[in-house]
């Protein structure tokens, strides 16, 4: 049997090859403290991340799946060869900042009804990334879901966000954390299902969280631990619509399994309503925004929501394809 120690950190990489190089480096550099190691699953991407690794770091553990398996079921499988008392789920394209590996282990094992910790997520600019903590999906806050409503009322409890904005330095429990960087402790992890597999990308995270809550854990928010997580590292590499199409479909999945199938279509009907919404509005703006800017960046936005009001009809069935969505 493998010896145990303090911490498994498990990275999952798809086409993140140079994200991944800088995420392990700020590791090594910062973590002191604890006994750790460092589990690298590519998802079948074969982006030369091994090469890279036994080069630079060839104390990390690597894992090549032949099948890209999704964010979820990735960690799963790296999971069952980690030894830690505890578990740190990192995106590859985050930069640890100073101690914060080990001011997230010491919330985790200091409070006993710690289930899971995260921690403060910047943008690379510097500025705090609002989606590190959030409440639960709604209906109703994935309907009003804008940047702009975000901005105007920051606290409102609909976004889950007020502990960003707290004068303590104390972790705060939230509803959900963002599965770029969440701890947590091994047997809580086994004991809640690990991550669920019916979600291919997003969402997983909520889920984790929702089933820690239930359990009778705190999903704590830990302002002293820093992370920089540049966003969309390997999501960025695919079409702008098949994000917004896997969002919503992996929110409808947790929303019918955690609400019932009645509301799982209360939210469909809903982003159907949105998207006829936001293509009329861009459809009036289309000509002032082609003069003004002289070029086609309607497009995107405009291609987007078509797809998105595609798959609120029940089209875009592609998305079934991919593993755990079928």
């Amino acid at each position: 049997m493998l010896e145990a120690m303090d911490l498994s950190i498990i990275i999952v990489n798809w086409n993140s090859k140079e994200y991944l190089r800088k995420c392990i480096g700020s590791i090594l550099a910062t973590t002191r403290g604890i006994v750790y190691e460092i589990l690298v699953i590519d998802s079948a991407s074969f982006d030369g991340c091994d090469e890279m690794l036994q080069k630079h770091y060839p104390q990390v553990r690597f894992i090549q799946s032949e099948s890209n398996l999704g964010f979820a079921r990735s960690n799963n499988v790296a999971f069952l060869d980690s030894k830690g008392h505890s578990l740190l789920f990192l995106n590859p394209d985050t930069e640890v900042v100073a101690s914060a590996v080990k001011t997230m282990y010491d919330c985790l094992w200091r409070l006993p009804q710690a289930g899971a910790v995260g921690c403060k997520l910047l943008n690379e600019d510097g500025s705090v990334q609002s989606s590190c903590i959030q409440s639960f999906p709604t209906i109703l806050n994935q309907f009003l879901d804008s940047e702009v409503l975000r901005a105007l009322c920051p606290k409102l409890p609909l976004w889950g966000m007020r502990a960003l904005f707290g004068t303590g330095k104390e972790p705060e429990p939230v509803e959900t954390l963002s599965g770029a960087c969440i701890m947590l402790k091994r047997a809580i992890f086994e004991q809640v299902g690990r991550f669920s597999e019916e979600y291919f990308m997003y969402t997983e995270d909520i889920d984790l969280c929702y089933k820690i809550k239930r359990a009778g854990y705190k999903n704590l928010y830990e302002p002293r631990a820093t992370v920089v997580h540049f966003g969309g590292g390997s999501s960025q590499k695919r079409p702008n619509e098949f994000a917004a199409i896997m969002m919503r479909e992996s929110n409808w999945r947790f929303l019918r399994k955690t609400r019932g199938r009645l509301y799982g279509l209360g939210y469909r009907s809903t982003t159907l309503l949105c998207a006829m919404a936001r293509i009329a509005v861009l459809m009036i703006l289309i000509p002032g925004r082609h003069v003004r800017q002289g070029g086609e960046s309607w497009r995107p936005p405009l291609k987007k929501w078509r797809a998105i009001l595609a798959w609120s009809l029940g089209f875009e069935n592609w998305v079934r394809s991919y593993p755990g969505n079928g």
